[in-house]
């Protein structure tokens, strides 16, 4: 019995020998991608799995410099300009709109803190109380419009420098109380190296009133003034 199992266990093994004898090429490329799996495993590890082309469009910055080809390179390098590019332009466009807002509405040279400085000086003075009406009513606009409806309605001003380095500004606005309605007029100046502007004068004009000087450094009032027209308005120097 065990004689026969030792002889059937043996015609079996030799016809098992047939098949890469009869597929000898198969046998070949088996073995030689044995061989290419072993170098490779023990250089280091498998094969690098294939991924897509870094572009422009799809590059997320997974895949390491070292591993892009030229073309991929010339990519994410033209995308990451345009990054910074936009990240330019937006603090660009920052700094551009803090610093109008600045010199608009909080130093000391724009028209909005004349403007509202002066408006708070008519405000307090008890001259223009009893001439207006009461303080806390009075109200300051620009010039009269089209537009009835109108909020923000423009203010005449006018800046200029003279032959000594003398800074002036002057404005020109409408004021209104609960009894009655005037003029304002002011110039102030700012002399080379001050940092404050100063008062030339303040006015009030109210029909059929006699004129109201908040501020005047003339000595003499009324007299010798001249005055000339500018964006429709009348100043007085």
């Amino acid at each position: 019995m065990g004689a026969t199992f030792l002889l059937m266990t043996a015609q079996k093994c030799s016809s098992l020998r047939v098949i890469p004898t009869v597929h000898g090429l198969d046998r070949q490329l088996l073995l030689g991608s044995l061989r290419s799996y072993a170098t490779q495993t023990s250089l280091g590890g498998l094969p690098k799995a294939s991924r897509k082309q870094v572009t422009v469009a799809n590059d997320d910055g997974r895949v390491e410099w070292k591993d892009l080809s030229v073309r991929e390179k010339a990519a994410r390098t033209t995308q990451q300009s345009f990054n910074l590019g936009v990240i330019l332009t937006g603090l660009l466009m920052t700094g551009g709109c803090a610093y109008f807002l600045y010199k608009e509405v909080f130093s000391t040279d724009s028209k909005t803190v004349q403007f509202n400085r002066a408006v708070d000086r008519i405000r307090s003075d008890s001259r223009v109380k009893e001439a207006l009406g009461s303080g806390h009513r009075i109200r300051a606009f620009g010039e009269p419009t089209w537009n009835r409806w109108a909020r923000a309605r423009p203010i005449a001003s006018n800046t200029y420098k003279d032959t000594s380095g003398t800074e002036h500004f002057m404005m020109h606005f409408n004021v209104e109380g609960s009894s009655r309605r005037g003029v304002v007029n002011l110039h102030t100046l700012k002399g080379p190296g001050q940092s404050e502007w100063e008062y030339k004068y303040l006015i009030l004009d109210i029909a059929g009133q006699p004129r109201i000087y908040l501020e005047n450094t003339n000595s003499t009032p009324g007299k010798g003034r001249s005055s000339f027209n500018f964006l429709g308005t009348t100043w007085r120097k």
